[in-house]
C-alpha cells in the first residue's frame, strides 16, 4: 500500500523541517530520507520540495548555503533555524492532537451494544 499524496498535503513544510533538526542536507539527500523513512512509500516531487524551500527560507524557518563540494556540482544546503524549531515544535503538538482525533473517529463504531 502506498501513501496518497491527501494524506501527507499539508505537512510538507514539518517534514523537510524534522529533517533539517538532525543537521544541515540538500534536497535530493532529504528525498532520500523520506523515502527510506516511508520504506519507499512516499517522496516529494522535486517542484514540491524545492518550493517548500522557498517558503520556509521565507518565513525565517530555514537558511541555505552553498556547499564546497571538491568534487560533482555545488550543493545548496539548507539549515533550520531557532524560528523553525519552534515551528517544528507547534506542528508536532499539531500532528498528535491530530493523530489522536483521526484515531477516535476512524475507530469501530457501537450503537446499541453492536460493533459496525
Amino acid at each position: 500500500m502506498s501513501i496518497t499524496a491527501d494524506l501527507i498535503r499539508g505537512h510538507t513544510d514539518a517534514i523537510i523541517l524534522n529533517q533539517l533538526a538532525s543537521g544541515d542536507s540538500y534536497g535530493y539527500r532529504i528525498n532520500l530520507a523520506i523515502r527510506a523513512a516511508t520504506e519507499e512509500k512516499y517522496a516529494l516531487k522535486e517542484a514540491t520540495l524545492y518550493t517548500a524551500f522557498r517558503r520556509l527560507e521565507e518565513a525565517g524557518y530555514i537558511r541555505s548555503y552553498w556547499g564546497d563540494e571538491e568534487s560533482g556540482a555545488r550543493r545548496r544546503y539548507y539549515s533550520i533555524t531557532n524560528a523553525g524549531q519552534e515551528a517544528l515544535a507547534a506542528a508536532r503538538a499539531e500532528w498528535q492532537t491530530a493523530d489522536r482525533l483521526i484515531g477516535r473517529l476512524l475507530e469501530p463504531v457501537t450503537r446499541e451494544g453492536e460493533t459496525l
